[in-house]
């Protein structure tokens, strides 16, 4: 499913700087530009691909242990 995930976000991107609609002055519904809803769909398929990648493709382990703000000064990461 990693590769899945991987691959509409090359989509996605693919088809964000395709230019598809960028010349077109027609109206979809008799008022919105089809410019406009392109880019709608684009962000709606961006936020299910991140949404597939947080729920398939995210690595196990990552807040298994969270670590406090103590821990992490006597460590030497605090800023």
């Amino acid at each position: 499913m990693r590769y899945v995930v991987w691959g509409l976000l090359v989509a996605l991107v693919v088809l964000h700087q395709s230019g598809i609609a960028s010349d077109s002055n027609q109206l979809v519904f008799g008022f919105l530009p089809i410019n406009l809803l392109f880019h709608a769909a684009i962000s709606c398929a961006a936020g299910a691909a991140w949404f597939l990648a947080v729920k398939f493709a995210w690595p196990a382990g990552l807040d298994d242990e969270p670590v406090s703000d103590s821990d992490a000064a006597s460590n030497g990461d605090a800023a």
